[in-house]
């Protein structure tokens, strides 16, 4: 462990952070709420700042990663911060719902910029979460390899969410760095959240009926469904699939050998269990088993937004303005679940909580 300068134990301030490819805050709304002062975020979608300023009390800059320069970021923290550069670089190059991932694209090149500005910044602090499949290439060992190389002890590993109380199936990967010492994700027992189902996230909002919304609260609504598949919802149990319909309502793709394979669309989610991974199409029936567990519905924006982890009052648009589904499903789907960027804030918290404790220990 390193927290010397000159040999003397230093006593580290309060963690603020910048937060690059910051959505619309989940990652930063998690931070929050663990203690830590988040000052910035950084993203290149414009739709993305009402909802980022409008519920983490934070600064929001629309622009690249790739055009910020260190000299920038140094100017959000204040002379005795713990400084902490966190972020999720768009993930989709890496995820396993990509089927043409190539080197050539500009996003491997994201990853290489939050490489350039932790060498140029150098915080004490650096988090990353991304998909895991991100590991498995040869970027990904070029980022940890820099940050070892700068001093940082780093560590990282694949996350099932649902062990920290996200009420979904979502499988991150998280990354700590620490110019302090080594430092580790806490597991879910020191968390200490119980895990949590679809009933617990969503079983208290008005029942809705398809294409319908709720008076009270413009992001509660749900798409329509044609009357084919008005049908199939109401064929659809539970935890199922389309191999429970009759035989005529299953798609033409899915009679076919090669469609026989992908089970997991056209289904109702289960009441006492985690949902499946929010995706950026979670609102449509057809994209997932995104089905109401027993409305004959797909679920609705709001409902997505909170198995993502965001608390029920988070505003995604003004008030009055045209509730898109294709924008607000892209946005809550890519967001980091607030609860994992809860548990991310914890650990950065105790690390440097830790190396307090050692300073005045020091003195005594």
């Amino acid at each position: 462990m390193n927290p010397t300068t000159g040999g003397v134990l230093k006593r580290r301030g309060r963690i603020q952070a910048v937060d690059l490819f910051c959505g619309v805050g989940g990652l930063t709304r998690g931070l929050i709420d663990a203690g830590i002062d988040v000052r910035l975020g950084i993203d290149i979608d414009p739709a993305c700042e009402y909802p980022y300023t409008a519920n983490n009390n934070a600064a929001f800059l629309l622009q690249s990663v790739g055009d910020v320069d260190a000299p920038t970021l140094a100017k959000c923290y204040t002379p005795k911060a713990t400084r902490l550069l966190a972020g999720c670089a768009p993930c989709q190059t890496f995820s396993s719902y990509n089927q043409k991932a190539s080197t050539e694209d500009n996003r491997w090149w994201l990853l290489r910029h939050f490489g350039r500005l932790a060498v140029d910044l150098q915080p004490d602090l650096l988090t990353m979460e991304n998909v895991p499949g991100l590991m498995d290439h040869a970027v990904f060992s070029e980022f940890v390899t820099t940050l070892a190389d700068e001093g940082y002890e780093v560590s990282y590993q694949p996350v099932d969410c649902s062990q920290y109380g996200v009420p979904q199936h979502r499988t991150r990967l998280v990354l700590l760095a620490s110019k302090l010492g080594p430092i580790e994700l806490l597991t879910p027992d020191q968390f200490g959240h119980m895990e949590r189902t679809v009933r617990d996230a969503i079983g208290g909002l008005p029942t809705l009926e398809a294409g319908a919304s709720d008076p009270h609260d413009q992001l509660h609504r749900c798409s329509a469904l044609s009357p084919l598949n008005m049908e199939r919802m109401r064929a659809s149990v539970p935890g199922g699939t389309w191999r429970d319909w009759p035989e005529e309502l299953v798609a033409e793709c899915h009679r076919k050998a090669t469609g026989k394979t992908y089970p997991g669309v056209y289904g109702r989610m289960t009441w006492d269990a985690p949902a499946p991974t929010m995706t950026t199409q979670f609102y449509g029936f057809g994209n997932g088993r995104f089905g109401h567990p027993d409305q004959d519905r797909g679920i609705s924006l709001r409902e997505g937004a909170l198995l993502q982890g965001f608390p029920p009052y988070y505003r995604f648009v003004r008030p009055g303005d045209p509730i898109q589904y294709k924008a607000i499903g892209r946005m809550i789907g890519n967001a980091v679940p607030v609860t994992l960027g809860e548990v991310i804030g914890a650990s950065l918290k105790r690390h440097v909580a830790q190396l307090n404790a050692l300073a005045r220990s020091a003195r005594a």
